[in-house]
């Protein structure tokens, strides 16, 4: 029997960019055109304030949405959304950063910044900080499309949190500012990549100028001329537009 696969973008990427999940799902609908696409809270910010019981509610709630879908496998893009999956048994979950170097990128961006100038300095996740395979993953697809990349000091399983970890943001702005720019700092370079939108977010207020991955394998070509796209998510009311333009996404890919 064929294994039935699911994508789950997680809550942040969906908040940033409609257009890299519309591309997203159509890669990966090229792949498994059976594919599911499920856009819920995995429930890990209410792990990180101890809400215990809502923690459960929504958990459950996403588990029982999976089930219904009869989904044997999840694809994330959400490095959160990664850990709090696997703590469920009714179903197999993998980073789409571990599966896009087994599938392939399409022919059309292979190669295409192989011209570009702009070196990249990679920002590890660090909820996935002892996952080599995702690490190995990203570094696949940036090398795979031609762009020049560098490690801080600090890369891997050794990664620092980019200051938005934990809730800390609501709870402690200040300190989170300091921990976004102690991050930036450690930089080689002033270009980043990271494989979280929040992790973007962070890079942007501590400084520097960030891309998400997606950006970098659906967008143009970024040169060191480049400017980043706009913090979203520094906009509530940015970001909530466009989560609602990523759930018409989502909900037409399904029809």
């Amino acid at each position: 029997m064929a294994i039935r696969h699911g994508f789950m973008p997680g809550c942040s990427l969906p908040s940033y960019s409609p257009t890299n999940i519309e591309k997203t799902i159509e890669f990966l609908r090229g792949v498994y055109p059976e594919l599911s696409v499920i856009q819920k809270c995995c429930g890990k910010p209410t792990k990180s304030l101890g809400q215990v019981d809502l923690l459960k509610e929504r958990f459950g709630g996403l588990v029982a949405d999976i089930k219904d879908c009869k989904v044997d496998e999840m694809l994330v893009a959400c490095q959160n959304c990664y850990n709090m999956l696997r703590e469920s048994d009714a179903f197999s979950t993998t980073s789409l950063w571990e599966r896009i170097p087994e599938i392939g990128l399409p022919a059309e961006v292979r190669g295409k910044a192989l011209a570009s100038d702009v070196v990249f300095s990679i920002h590890d996740s660090c909820p996935v900080r002892d996952n080599r395979a995702i690490h190995d993953g990203i570094r696949w697809i940036l090398q795979e499309l031609g762009y020049k990349t560098v490690e801080p000091e600090r890369t891997r399983e050794n990664a620092r949190c980019c200051g938005f970890g934990g809730m800390i943001v609501p709870v402690n702005p200040e300190l989170a500012k300091k921990v976004m720019d102690r991050r930036v700092k450690e930089m080689p370079t002033q270009h980043i990549v990271v494989y979280c939108a929040a992790c973007r977010s962070s890079m942007l207020m501590g400084g520097g100028k960030a891309w998400h991955i997606l950006d970098l394998l659906w967008g143009r070509v970024v040169t060191s001329a480049s400017q980043p796209p706009e913090n979203v998510l520094a906009s509530p009311v940015k970001a909530w537009v466009n989560r609602y333009k990523s759930k018409g996404v989502i909900a037409r890919a399904i029809k």
